[in-house]
């Protein structure tokens, strides 16, 4: 930037060429003089902001040329980092290069395992799928088989108590059927052991009498000593209340043959049954509602080595079970 500026002694000079001319020329006028001197005025007031401006310039560009020698060290250091980052960027670029290269082999390497991988993981969560449905069916049916617990529970908790019950009657049977056995002992004492038994089973009492103690051969007719047996045993009998009592004909294997009743074994052991129950309901106090009679030949023998213990008469004396099959058919 080059300035320049009018010298101090040019209006000197000027005024000096001035009056030079009008002497030359004559006379000049005092109002040219004042415009001329008024001009040489406003050219030194020029010249002084033009020497103040070269001063100026001077000073800035004083700074300017600090300036630009900044910006040239600027500019060398960052040539020196272009050249560091130009050499960093190409040694980036070889190493992406060389890094697209091992990914794209690895890749080729891989692709096949990466497919066995998605294969083996669709069936993995194939497998956990069933495996989810197996629990939650499992699962499903453990809720089913608990509600059917518990209602087992409480069903057998039910039976319990029906069982205790039922043990408690076939307890109160058996207390009963031991007092029976009892009276019936004392009653037959003089008889027991002479074709005569009396036991107690099942909760029942079994009076078992040889039919040489009540009929004569092939008869159905209770002789005296019979009679009397069995009035006994009708006395016990019509002290007792709540009892099922079955009479009970049996014979051997001995044929019959007759016209006239009996005509077989099996009429023989009816006969003979209701004879017996004629003589027992005939006591008083016995209940005929209780009674059964029944004839069953020759085809329950107790021995069939001694037809003398097969030809009999059997009493069996049961406690009412109502409140047991009352209980049995709930």
């Amino acid at each position: 930037m080059q300035c320049s500026f009018i010298p101090k002694n040019f209006v000197a000079i000027l005024l000096g060429f001035a009056f030079a001319i009008t002497s030359l020329t004559g006379c000049v006028t005092m109002k040219q003089f004042e415009e001329l001197q008024a001009f040489c005025e406003e050219i030194d007031r020029e010249n002084t902001e033009l020497r103040l401006n070269s001063q100026d310039a001077e000073i800035e560009l004083t700074e300017l040329m600090g300036q630009i020698a900044t910006l040239a060290e600027a500019r060398e250091a960052l040539a020196a980092d272009t050249a560091r980052m130009g050499r960093f960027v190409s040694e980036a670029e070889d190493e992406i290069s060389r890094l697209r290269e091992l990914n794209d082999a690895l890749t080729d390497q891989n692709g096949g395992r990466l497919a066995a991988l998605n294969e083996e993981n669709r069936a993995l969560l194939e497998d956990v799928g069933r495996i989810r449905s197996e629990l939650q069916t499992r699962e499903d049916a453990l809720l089913v088989l608990e509600v059917d617990l518990a209602q087992r529970s409480a069903d057998l908790e039910a039976r319990s108590a029906r069982v205790e019950e039922l043990e408690s009657l076939l307890a109160a049977r058996e207390r009963a059927a031991e007092v029976l056995r009892n009276r019936l002992e004392k009653a037959l004492l003089g008889f027991e052991g002479n074709g005569l038994t009396v036991e107690q089973r099942d909760g029942k009492v079994y009076v078992s009498l040889e039919a040489e103690l009540l009929f004569a051969s092939g008869s159905s007719d209770v002789d005296s000593s019979g009679r009397e047996i069995l009035r006994k045993l009708g006395d016990v009998i019509a002290t007792q209340s709540d009892l099922e009592i079955i009479i009970e004909g049996h014979t051997d294997t001995d044929k019959l043959s007759s016209t006239s009743i009996p005509r077989n074994n099996w009429e023989l052991s009816v006969l003979r049954s209701t004879a017996v129950l004629d003589i027992i309901m005939g006591q008083p106090g016995v209940d005929p509602t209780i009674l059964t009679a029944s004839g069953r030949g020759e085809y329950h023998p107790v021995d069939p080595e001694d037809k003398s213990k097969n030809r009999r008469i059997e009493v069996i004396l049961a406690p009412r079970l109502d409140d047991l099959f009352d209980l049995l058919e709930e």
